[in-house]
């Protein structure tokens, strides 16, 4: 089925009655469109291969029937199959799809036609911070009364649940520049029609889909050109890529960052007991505080006000109720004390997510930081950032570096390898493939007074439950 006709007829066939299939329905943002399927009244099934905690437990919430496993018997044969991009076109749900000749689409389509074309939409976007500045965003409307609608791609620890059906005029959304089906190879958030632009940075990344960072910065031209003459991009000036970009910009232009010539400025950050910093911005001049630690949350935490108070809200009610939120699961997520080591789980990846979260959390600590990382992503198991995690995870004062999972997923003449990684950084660092060798060499490690930042995209092998689990029962 051709792409041009599966957009041309989505608005005239969905209906109240239309039955939605999400294949591949464990996903993050999946489980989340479930959740806006259900909540407007659709009758929503799915399928994955397993489900595990939170997703699981969310939707097993919402009360849907999913299939385990992408067979042909999987598939409804009256329903819009909605296709989730951990599905390649070599399933055996997906030949059948074909031969039926049954309707699909891609989440970012259906989110575009059928939740994104009456609103006003904040698409959050660039390579680093978007769920944490959705997540915030949608956190601070909600707690002026504004009742946006928003789709955030993490577990958010400020709100009941990951989405919510708009009852204002803004619906908040976190916009990947990841493609969006094996049938539509392009950024999902060319589907989102954004009023409002926050652009946190623009870096190369996804090296399995973007061969290098002109193709990334290409891909965010495509969404800069979408805003309106009535829109608002808010960028961040200090990355000169982002400032560039902005000459694109066909609404108002508006930058965050630490320059003095930006419109919002972040100034006089200290890190302590709370994390404080001030904004200034037109007009406004305010002093704030947030959990969050590092300079990179403090500029994640101005994006999302500026566009707070562009969107109407009075400021002098933003630093009480920001200092109130907490963020998202699995981002600088402090689990505890246990046995005297605090853990933290924290979902860096890229190494400059990493870099940035080994200095942030430093920025308080009188004790050791003991950094633990798993090359888990598409991107991390490619030798192209070796170097850059050297420099990354150096920042570290004890290194456990674990296996790269599903090393087969990268070419192997262009993989990362991780024991020479241990090599380059040093004594203080130490190659753990083996899962039961990591947690046990961690265990023999840490010590009282010690911080461990458990870093991954993906579970870890359910690192964090053990970890805290033998912690706790010395």
């Amino acid at each position: 089925m051709e792409l041009a006709k599966n957009l041309n007829r989505l608005p005239g066939k969905v209906n109240f009655q239309t039955h939605f299939h999400l294949i591949g329905i464990g996903g993050v943002a999946m489980t989340a469109l479930a959740g806006l399927l259900k909540q407007e009244g659709y009758k929503v099934t799915g399928s994955d291969e397993n489900l595990y905690p939170p997703m699981k437990d969310i939707l097993a919430r919402l009360e849907l029937t999913v299939c385990q496993g992408y067979g042909p018997e999987t598939l409804p044969p009256d329903s819009v199959a909605v296709v989730g991009n951990v599905v390649t076109r070599k399933f055996p749900v997906i030949e059948t799809l074909m031969e039926r000749g049954q309707y699909y689409v891609s989440l970012p389509q259906l989110m575009g036609e059928l939740f994104l074309a009456e609103t006003k939409n904040l698409v959050i976007s660039g390579c680093h911070g978007k769920t944490t500045v959705t997540n915030l965003a949608a956190a601070l409307m909600e707690n002026l009364g504004l009742k946006p609608g928003f789709l955030i791609g993490g577990q958010s620890l400020d709100l009941p649940r990951a989405y919510e059906v708009p009852l204002g005029e803004w619906f908040i959304i976190e916009g990947d520049e990841y493609d969006s089906a094996f049938f539509q190879k392009v950024p999902k958030f060319i589907f989102y029609k954004p009023r409002t632009v926050i652009l946190t940075g623009v870096e190369f990344d996804h090296g399995d889909i973007y061969p290098d960072l002109a193709s990334v910065t290409d891909a965010y031209r495509g969404l800069i050109e979408l805003i309106p003459p009535e829109g608002l991009l808010l960028a961040n000036g200090d990355d000169p890529i982002c400032r560039e970009l902005a000459r694109l910009c066909r609404g108002r232009v508006e930058f965050y960052g630490q320059v003095s010539d930006n419109d919002w400025v972040v100034t006089d950050y200290r890190a302590g007991e709370s994390f404080s910093f001030n904004l200034k911005g037109p007009g406004v001049n305010l002093a704030l505080s947030w959990s969050r630690p590092g300079l990179y949350n403090a500029l994640n935490a101005a994006a999302a006000l500026a566009f707070t108070i562009r969107a109407g809200a009075d400021p002098g009610q933003l630093p009480i109720i920001l200092s109130q939120l907490r963020g998202v699961k699995r981002r600088q997520e402090v689990l505890g004390n246990f046995g005297g080591v605090r853990v933290i789980d924290d979902f860096a990846h890229h190494p400059t997510a990493v870099l940035n979260t080994l200095i942030g959390l430093k920025s308080d600590l009188k004790g050791r930081l003991v950094a633990v990382f798993e090359p888990r992503s598409n991107t991390t198991r490619r030798a192209v950032f070796q170097n850059a995690y050297q420099k990354a995870l150096a920042a570290g004062d004890l290194v456990f570096l674990a296996g790269v999972n599903q090393p087969d997923k990268a070419p192997p003449d262009d993989r990362l390898d991780p024991l020479a990684l241990v090599r380059a950084i040093g004594p203080k660092a130490r190659y753990c493939p083996e899962p039961g060798k990591l947690l046990a060499e961690l265990m023999a490690a840490l010590k009282p007074g010690d911080t461990v930042v458990l870093m991954s995209n993906g579970d870890f092998g359910d690192l964090a439950r053990k970890l805290t689990a033998g912690l706790s029962s010395r």
